[in-house]
């Protein structure tokens, strides 16, 4: 890692709280909400993802809900491209295609439009963490069943420990994912 990546990191991490016990016992939550309220810690995250996203030659990001839409909509600003909402099912009016995928407890799917993606987009997915890799590996399914190609995924932060890496390694099909923190 450079310098300016290591600095980004540190600044990052500075502003990231860890909350004990929430939403249940035993979880130790990662509050962003510090780094968001920080314009300079916000402003140097949300011009590192948009290079990510230049630099792999995306045309459109997609953001994950909820969290996701708090980033990868300044970042598609910044990088000036579109910007695709993934939701939860039932939240889009209009046409739309879904991809349901597999929960600890049961199953849930997520939608976008199915005219916001074309066989021309390169889509870079943005979330706020990666965590077990559920919800990512199905936004790549669904990208892909509206006929774009991955660009790649970034997100915040990486929860190495929950293996969410190794379960998109497939369905990343040699795009990249990249997080400037790896916890």
């Amino acid at each position: 890692m450079n310098s300016t990546a290591e600095s980004t990191r540190e600044l990052l991490l500075s502003r990231i709280r860890d909350v004990p016990d929430y939403p249940k016992p035993g979880v130790l939550f990662k509050d962003i909400t510090p780094l968001l309220a920080d314009p300079v810690a916000f402003t140097t995250l949300t011009d590192s993802l948009a290079e990510l996203c230049v630099r792999h030659g995306a045309t459109k990001i997609v953001g994950l809900e909820a969290r996701g839409f708090i980033l990868a909509a300044p970042v598609a600003v910044r990088a000036g491209l579109g910007f695709v909402p993934v939701r939860k099912a039932g939240k889009l009016p209009g046409a739309t295609l879904g991809q349901a995928y597999e929960l600890e407890y049961g199953t849930a799917e997520i939608e976008i439009h199915a005219e916001d993606l074309s066989a021309d987009d390169r889509i870079m997915v943005i979330d706020d963490v990666l965590a077990t890799g559920g919800t990512a590996e199905a936004s790549l399914q669904l990208i892909r069943r509206a006929g774009a190609q991955v660009a790649g995924v970034s997100v915040l932060m990486e929860l190495g420990f929950l293996a969410g890496r190794a379960r998109l390694e497939a369905a990343l099909r040699g795009a990249p994912l990249e997080a400037p923190i790896t916890l």
